[in-house]
């Protein structure tokens, strides 16, 4: 008579994978401003040459506050291109339905903000006193009452499917060289970091996930958002790289920036 215990191995076997969840907080639903790759109220500007892989939004400032893109305004009038940009540039002016759409993707940005800002019940309050340089961070919900400084790099460990949230009351600041590297699995766009104040990200530093700002981002020379950027002013990029994850698999625009897509491809391995 045959045995049938591989047949049980293999039913254990699933029902395990089968129990398996992801670890951390709900995700934070975007709408449609996850259409965006950086997505602003009151501007966007770059110091060229910058590199954004996604498409660009200002509302209710119009195209006018888009500067140092060198736009140029489709046929259609509904949108802008740049040799910077491999999406669509669209102001709040441009023809309909861009409009419209920008507006309910704002309206998005705003709800997610206040979403993840106001998710009870931290598992982290306060980690190193906002000094995270050399942390490993694990999935969860994370608080903080001031400001969060990353001085050195920092190691954010999980799965794809494990989300994290980073609540900042203050200011968000990532020193020059730094970076964030992803291990196990994790993927940026499960990566929330809502910031009340501004974001700055130092010159040739490496940042991971989506930034949802009640302010102002700034991203310095060279330096690569390994994710979106949600502003409630203005984002200001310093011949710097914007990944929308959405378009990760995309080619560079440009060969200068060859070497800084190998950095990040690095920092996730």
């Amino acid at each position: 008579m045959p045995s049938i215990l591989p047949n049980v191995l293999v039913l254990v076997l699933l029902a395990t994978i089968g129990c398996t969840s992801a670890a951390g907080p709900a995700p934070v639903l975007l709408g449609t401003a996850a259409n965006f790759a950086i997505l602003a109220k009151t501007g966007v500007s770059s110091v060229p040459s910058s590199a954004v892989h996604g498409n660009v939004g200002v509302s209710p400032s119009t195209i006018t506050s888009v500067t140092g893109f060198s736009l140029v305004q489709d046929s259609s009038k509904q949108f802008w291109t740049s040799t910077q940009v491999d999406g669509r540039i669209m102001g709040s002016t441009d023809a309909s339905p861009t409009p419209a759409l920008l507006t309910t993707a704002v309206l998005n940005m705003q709800t997610a903000y206040t979403d993840a800002m106001s998710r009870p019940l931290p598992n982290f309050v306060g980690l190193k006193a906002g000094l995270i340089g050399g942390s490993v961070l694990v999935p969860g919900l994370y608080k903080w009452t001031t400001g969060v400084t990353i001085a050195t790099g920092i190691t954010i460990s999980g799965g794809a499917g494990d989300t994290w949230i980073f609540q900042i009351s203050g200011t968000l600041v990532q020193a020059a060289n730094v970076k964030i590297t992803l291990i196990g699995g994790a993927l940026s766009q499960n990566i929330i970091w809502v910031v009340a104040g501004t974001v700055t990200v130092g010159t040739d530093a490496v940042f991971a996930g989506n930034i949802l700002a009640k302010t102002n981002v700034v991203l310095a020379t060279n330096a690569i958002d390994n994710g979106c950027i949600y502003a409630q002013t203005a984002v200001t990029l310093q011949k710097a790289e914007v990944l929308s994850p959405r378009l990760r698999r995309r080619p560079p625009p440009s060969a200068p920036r060859l070497r800084l897509r190998a950095i990040l491809l690095r920092s996730r391995t």
